[in-house]
């Protein structure tokens, strides 16, 4: 999503100008402006989570602990965020993993959701002025870094689809969608381990949420493709060569947006984008860009988190199988099961707030500006509210508690959509093959805030 914010003229920009004369030296076609808005908004804060990773700072610490493929590092600097009390200082602001303060943070007015941009006038304009003019989840109009009031004129449409009687009205095709994905596995049952992500955990949630939003089946492959390589916008101090390809897959989402909203135009239908594109045309007052941030915004969040969920329920529900024996006895126990995957092991590691007045959380004063990371995993781990907090308890009682919807006014629109594909997806996929196994080559995503399998093989026999 292109900024909100006009693009300074380098005549008027000091720093600009210089580096605007710099870059007319490189060869056409390269865009130089991407390096330059790499630098500054990715570029620069790597290095400085880097530097202050090694000097110890625990917010350092658990973005380079997040970017390794093994999850214990990063759950170990979790437990410390907790033990150095409820809202820890770090090099850029305040931490916490703490239930009560992770829940009060996100819903506080207190906070705006987002983080805080370079301190220095000439940086925030140095990124502006090279900022792409694409589509982009952590930048405005995008729902999940807008505040009211525009934040409640966007919820306000999209609340229309994910009603509970709406979701509950999409179950039977969410099952009609797995059964046909689970006939293909059937048919490849003897041909070895297969990619469980490739095959199930991705597609099911990938064909629903598409069916809702008008997108036909001929384009869910594509649809897939780019959310998949979008996902890294929502980590901080990306590398120069993964920034690239999360660039161009914004850029190829952006326009092909452009074009499906442009077709529902001219053939509307009962889905949410034609309602969203209706709402635009009768003057509700979304702009081009709004529309489409929002419209963007649901397409990618209603498959990318659910993925996780499916992939990281398979696997506590294999490596758990007592757990599994339970469901077997009684499956009135899998929504709860659901929420216990959630909480465990959450599709959305940490979300982040900056402060916009003066206030007071936990008995620590918070000032404005400052940037407060509420780590979603360490508070449903809080043994303060979970009792025995690492074991996978389908049957707990309060497994519900848990935060990985965030909380307050960005409290996840999907959340009861997400919820009703997790047991449908589960449930039929160990009704049909009670003797999945899980077999060695599991990777897991790269990606520091969405937290899933990029890979899962099984054996399905």
């Amino acid at each position: 999503m292109s900024s909100t914010a006009a693009k300074p003229s380098p005549a008027r920009s000091g720093p600009v100008q210089a580096v605007s004369a710099l870059t007319r030296r490189i060869p056409a076609g390269l865009r130089p402006t991407r390096a330059i808005h790499w630098g500054v908004s990715e570029g620069l804060p790597r290095f400085a989570l880097r530097t202050s990773a090694r000097r110890g700072d625990l917010q350092g610490r658990l973005v380079v602990a997040t970017n390794q493929p093994d999850p214990a590092p990063a759950w170990q600097v979790i437990e410390d965020i907790r033990a150095r009390g409820p809202l820890p200082r770090t090099a850029f602001g305040r931490v916490t993993a703490r239930h009560a303060v992770v829940r009060e943070v996100l819903s506080s007015p207190a906070f705006a959701a987002g983080v805080p941009g370079p301190a220095q006038p000439w940086l925030v304009r140095l990124r502006d002025w090279a900022a792409p003019d694409t589509l982009h989840p952590m930048h405005p109009p995008s729902l999940l870094v807008t505040e009211p009031p525009d934040h409640v004129r966007y919820r306000k449409l999209v609340t229309r689809v994910f009603t509970a009687r709406a979701v509950e009205r999409l179950r039977d095709r969410t099952e009609e969608i797995a059964a046909g994905l689970l006939d293909d596995l059937a048919a490849r049952a003897g041909d070895g381990p297969v990619d469980l992500v490739q095959t199930y955990c991705a597609p099911l949630p990938v064909a629903v949420i598409c069916e809702v939003l008008g997108v036909p089946a001929d384009q869910h492959r594509k649809v897939l493709e780019m959310g998949t390589a979008a996902a890294a916008s929502l980590d901080m101090g990306l590398p120069w060569s993964e920034y690239r390809q999360v660039d161009t897959a914004l850029a190829a989402f952006d326009t092909w947006l452009t074009d499906h909203l442009r077709l529902l135009r001219s053939r509307p239908g009962d889905d949410l984008m034609s309602q969203l594109v209706r709402a635009q045309d009768d003057g509700v007052g979304l702009s081009e860009q709004e529309l489409k941030a929002t419209a963007g915004l649901v397409l990618a969040a209603g498959f990318e988190t659910t993925v996780n969920l499916l992939g990281n329920g398979v696997v506590l529900l294999r490596e758990n199988p007592e757990q599994l024996a339970v469901l077997r006895e009684d499956p009135s126990w899998w929504g709860n099961a659901v929420e216990e995957a959630l909480r465990v092991d959450p599709p959305v590691l940490l979300t982040a707030r900056t402060c916009r007045e003066e206030t007071t959380v936990a008995g620590v004063s918070v000032s404005p500006g400052m940037l407060v990371a509420t780590v979603l995993g360490g508070a449903n781990r809080d043994p303060e509210v979970f009792a025995d907090p690492t074991r996978f308890d389908v049957k707990r009682a309060n497994a519900r508690e848990h935060l990985s919807f965030s909380a307050g006014r960005h409290h996840c629109l999907g959340a009861s959509l997400a919820r009703m594909e997790g047991e449908v997806g589960l449930r039929a996929l160990f009704d049909r093959f009670p003797d999945l196994q899980l077999a060695p080559g599991a990777v897991r995503r790269p990606t520091r805030i969405l937290r899933g399998y990029h890979r899962l093989p099984v054996v399905l026999a």
